[in-house]
């Protein structure tokens, strides 16, 4: 089974890699973002793939597993040896806590150490001004307050009909026209030289326009974004102590509760690894043999394995506009594993239309 849930896994990573991937395009395009950086930035989303994948495979493996058992009969054979429900099922609730300890080791360290990673990388490519890549055609904007757009470029690279609207200015905008020009890259950060234009401003108070025609002209990029305003760190980033030390007065309510609901999101998240794995053999183990197939208890796994994480994101979303619903959160992971366990644990009830049992001899 554990190399099932690592080749299930796996793919399901790769698919969920793919798809992510292409909300990166728009960097590499704008930004020339290289290849290394797209393959650094979808890596870091990695652990957080991972603690979602990885209770589904189990669920997946475990169900296929035990199925094919049964209908091999060598789970008859089993049961024949003596072994109850809860034997039967001790390779997949050992797996189970296995998983659980790496789903830990996840929520808890990975997974902010590389979500803080990932926004700090993408923070600094948004901001970053050192690589612009003016596209044709395209009103490129820079930083709050500087417009480019460039008609076309020539054979040798050099831009041709280039309109530059300027307000990074609180007096006025000012707005640039030239025949062409080129992007050059200097020691103090990058710069679009227009040549054969002209400057328009409206003067303000008057609203006259001022009209200045220029052989050369340079734009300068470097207060193109302004100061970098500092980053918010949100809850995903954040470690444990910070998430439990947090004080309701030091953010807005809204974070606040999302602070808190994080945290118990951390503590509660890798139990669904055992709670699912129980949940995909529970059913199988308990409903005996049947020659037409498992296919209701199939689908009754399935069904309970969808409900339990509708009820995870759903009581997860409603200790976020309330904190007092947070215990709600523990329901939620706690029932499918004490179900289970209740299941595989209770007697078994004789099936209809057995053998009766052969009643003791008499003894004189």
């Amino acid at each position: 089974m554990l190399v099932g849930v690592v080749f299930v896994s796996i793919a399901l990573t790769c698919v969920l890699w793919l798809t992510q991937s292409l909300r990166f395009v728009e960097m590499i395009v704008n930004k020339g973002l290289s290849i290394g950086s797209f393959l650094t930035l979808t890596l870091l989303l990695m652990p957080g793939f991972l603690v979602v994948i990885i209770p589904i495979s189990l669920f997946a493996v475990a169900l296929f597993t035990y199925n094919r058992l049964i209908a091999d009969r060598e789970l008859v054979v089993l049961r024949a040896a003596g072994l109850s429900h809860l034997a039967l099922a001790r390779p997949v609730i050992l797996m189970g806590l296995g998983a659980t300890a790496i789903g830990y080791l996840l929520t808890c360290w990975l997974i902010p150490m590389t979500v803080r990673g990932f926004h700090e990388m993408q923070w600094t490519i948004r901001h970053d001004i050192s690589n612009v890549l003016l596209q044709e055609g395209v009103f490129n904007k820079f930083g709050d307050g500087l417009t480019i757009y460039v008609r076309s470029r020539s054979p040798s690279g050099e831009l041709l009909g280039l309109l530059v609207h300027d307000k990074r200015s609180a007096k006025a905008a000012v707005t640039l026209m030239a025949e062409r020009g080129a992007l050059v890259y200097t020691e103090t950060g990058p710069r679009v030289l227009m040549v054969n234009g002209n400057r328009q401003e409206v003067i303000p108070g008057t609203g006259r326009l001022s009209l200045l025609h220029f052989d050369s002209y340079t734009v300068d990029f470097a207060t193109a974004t302004g100061t970098k305003p500092d980053r918010f760190r949100d809850a995903r980033e954040r470690s444990l102590s910070e998430l439990a030390g947090i004080a309701e007065g030091q953010v807005n309510p809204v974070e606040y509760r999302r602070f808190k609901v994080e945290l118990h999101n951390r503590l509660t998240t890798p139990l669904y690894n055992l709670g699912f794995s129980l949940l995909a053999v529970c059913i199988l183990l308990t409903s005996g043999f049947d020659r037409r197939g498992q296919l209701a208890q199939i689908m009754a796994s399935i069904g309970l394995m969808v409900a339990t994480q509708a009820a995870a994101l759903g009581m997860s979303n409603l200790a976020t506009a309330n904190l007092a619903l947070v215990p709600a959160i523990y329901v939620a992971v706690t029932a499918p594993i004490a179900f289970s366990l209740w299941m595989l644990t209770r007697e078994s009830k004789p099936r209809r239309g057995g053998i009766p049992a052969a009643a003791p001899p008499d003894i004189a």
